[in-house]
Formats: C-alpha cells, structure tokens, sequence
C-alpha cells in the first residue's frame, strides 16, 4: 500500500497536476470561443463543432504525453489560436469539405518543415536575448491583466493575489495552488460561478472528406501555415529553450504537423507548440526538480483528453468560470518565468538593445498581413541587432585602430 501511495506521488505531485490544470484551462478558456466561430464560419453543425474539439483534444492531448514521456521535457502543444481567428473571416462561403482540404494541406507543410529540418536551421541561429525577450512580450500582457481585472473584479482577484504572496513567503511550493482556490470560493462566494449550467456529453467524431479547393487553400491553408509556424511555433521553442531544456526542435514540429495531418478530416485545424501554457508547465510552480516538470505537459495532456472526449460539454464549461479568475491565475502562473525572461533578455549588454526591441515590439499585439507580433518582433530585434552591432564594430575597430596608432614609438629620420 505504502508503494502504491509513493508511486501515485512521483507520478502525480499536485504541483504538476495543478500546472497541467491551469495551462488546460487557460488554453481553452482564452480562444474556445474563437474556434467555434471559425467552425461556425465553414457551416458546422453542432455534432461536427463536437467532432472539432474531439480531434483538438486528443491531438493535443496525444502528442503532450508521448512527446513529453519521450524526451522528458515539459513539451505543451496547443490548437492555432492565431489560426481560428484568421478563419473566422477566411472561411466565409467554402464548405467544410473545403476547410478541410485546407487544414490538411497546412498540416502537411507543417510536417515538411520538420521533416527536412528547416525550422530548426532557422531557430538555431536566433540569439538566446532574441528569444528570452520574444518570450517576455509574449507572456507580458497576463501579468498586467493580473492587475487591470482587479479594477472590476476586485474581490476575486486579490484575495488571489495575497494568498499567493502569503504562500511564496512560507509555502512556496503551493502558492499558484492555493491562489487557485481561494479564486474558487471568491467567485463562488460572489455568485459569478455557474457551475449548475454545466452539461456533459460525449463527442463522437464526424469524418469530413477533403476537397481540395486553390482558393481556399491560398486564401486559408498557406496563411494557416505561415501563422502557425511564425506566431506560434517559434515562441513555443523560445519557451523550452529559455528555460534551459535542449531538445530536437525537427521531431517536435514533425510530430506536432503528421499528428494534425491525421486528425485534419474530423476537424483537427492547427496544431503546434505552446507557449503561453507551455511556460506554466516549464516553470517552478511546476515542480521544484526540473528534471520532473516534464509531468506538468503530460497532466496536461490527461486534461486535454478529458477536454476532447466531452467537446460537446466545454462551452457550458467555459461560461461557468468568470474571466477575472482565469486572467488573475494566468498572470500568478507566468510571474516566475516572466522575470526570468526579462534577466536573460537583459543580462548580456551586446544584446540588450535588440532584445528591448523585440520585447516592446511583440508586446505591442501588432498584427500585418495576418501575422502575429511574435513574428515581427522578432523579426524587428534581428535588424536592431544587425545595426547596433555594425556600428559597434566600426567604432570598435576605428577605437583599436586609434589606440594602436597612439602607442606606436614614434621613429627617428634615420630608422626606416
């Protein structure tokens, strides 16, 4: 009995269940909504939207434990959310039949791109200050929504706040833990949680043959593609690498697309590495050994499965919890990873200009052509970095040239 007790322990420490908890969470409850108005977008009906999230789910779900157990690292996958909010508008007129046909021509890029390793090439040669303040813009904006949801939902959201303070004095182990309780009883006590609304029903999956369509694959599946891979990908990889976890990016993305390419036909759309829930799980909070955190990814992936098997259940779901509740533990959940990132962005002074750049440009939310922020923060920090770094060459290399000349012995007219 005692070695059964022990062993549920090492694999379930309530640290990395509530981590996992949180990141799932999170995860649905910020673009759910999204996902259902694109699904809405290509005429889905209420048993093919189920079959949306059932395939979502289990692929998320599948690939955060297998990928996780594999190379035990805390590797978190996520639907595209960038990906739904450009349907929402792209999908108007095509069929489903089409839309699908789109998702799987994105997933197949997808598995190309880790198939031949190009993603990894290009990652590779991204600066760690680059990533570290790609990350930080990301994750910026859930640290001070922590604070700007007390201004409605005061009552709810700082007596989380001050248990977590309380706990990373003395417990700090179960800060995010405990913050996330008394959020419970804050918002039940204030009547804004719903949970008597909620309905449960099992999905089925609803098979969709594809129709291959060049308008809506150039108008849905290229841009699906590009978003996924630029707004989502790369900050999840940023995310692993900050947190010092060293592992094959090609497999991951390879994975992540064969995995979407296989569930595309019941409605799987996007599926990629996570970073905003991602940094839950690679965090502290998580687990203090982090060589253990890796259980964070694969509890969440337990919940992703839940989340799939009872699509037809997560908008009631979703409607019960309050948004200040869900906002404030994000915000509690990513403080420690924030701070980290900010030190590595800022730590190195070579890189440190380019890395404010990428830091402000990113948190800005700026979208062009389709594209996230991520992107072009990113790709605003590696043109700062090639100016500012030419220019220091130069007047590094006309200072040396200076100080060479001033302290070369002046010659005699009779030395040649």
């Amino acid at each position: 009995m005692k070695a059964c007790v022990r062993l549920l322990r090492q694999a379930a420490p309530a640290s990395a269940v509530v981590a996992g908890l949180i990141a799932v969470l999170i995860g649905t409850t910020s673009s759910a909504a999204i996902v259902f108005t694109a699904a809405r977008s290509a005429g889905a009906t209420s048993g093919e939207l189920a079959s949306w999230m059932l395939a979502l789910g289990i692929g998320m779900g599948v690939t955060c434990i297998g990928l996780s157990l594999r190379y035990r690292v805390p590797i978190v996958t996520a639907w595209s959310t960038p990906g739904a909010a450009l349907m929402v508008s792209s999908l108007e007129g095509a069929t489903m039949a089409q839309a699908v046909g789109a998702f799987v021509v994105s997933a197949a890029l997808i598995t190309l791109c880790g198939v031949m390793g190009w993603f990894e090439r290009i990652m590779d040669r991204i600066p760690g200050a680059l990533a570290a303040g790609l990350l930080a813009g990301v994750l910026v904006q859930f640290g001070t929504q922590l604070f700007s949801t007390m201004h409605g939902s005061f009552t709810v959201v700082f007596p989380m706040f001050a248990a977590y303070l309380l706990c990373r004095r003395w417990l700090p182990r179960y800060a995010v833990i405990t913050a996330l309780a008394v959020g419970v009883a804050a918002a039940a006590a204030g009547g804004s949680l719903g949970l008597g609304n909620v309905k449960f029903a099992v999905a089925a999956p609803v098979f969709t043959a594809p129709e291959f369509s060049w308008q809506v694959i150039v108008s849905v599946g290229l841009p699906l593609f590009v978003v996924t891979m630029a707004s989502q990908n790369m900050p999840g990889v940023a995310v692993l690498r900050n947190d010092g976890y060293s592992v094959p990016v090609s497999p991951l993305i390879g994975w992540t697309g064969g995995v979407n390419l296989l569930l595309a036909p019941f409605g799987c759309f996007g599926l990629n590495l996570a970073a905003i829930t991602a940094a839950i799980c690679t965090g502290r909070e998580a687990h203090e050994d982090r060589d253990k955190r890796y259980l964070a990814a694969v509890w969440a992936g337990v919940f992703y499965l839940c989340v799939g098997i009872f699509g037809g259940a997560v908008a009631s779901l979703l409607t019960a919890l309050p948004a200040a509740l869900v906002l404030g533990i994000a915000g509690l959940g990513l403080l420690g990873t924030i701070a980290g990132s900010l030190t590595s962005a800022l730590s190195d002074d070579k890189w440190r200009e380019s890395a404010v750049v990428t830091f402000l440009a990113t948190s800005s939310g700026v979208t062009l052509l389709g594209i996230g922020s991520a992107f072009w923060g990113l790709l605003a920090g590696l043109l700062t970095a090639l100016a500012t770094r030419g220019s220091r060459r130069v007047r590094g290399s006309t200072s040396q040239r200076h100080t060479v000349q001033a302290e070369s012995p002046k010659r005699s007219p009779g030395q040649a």
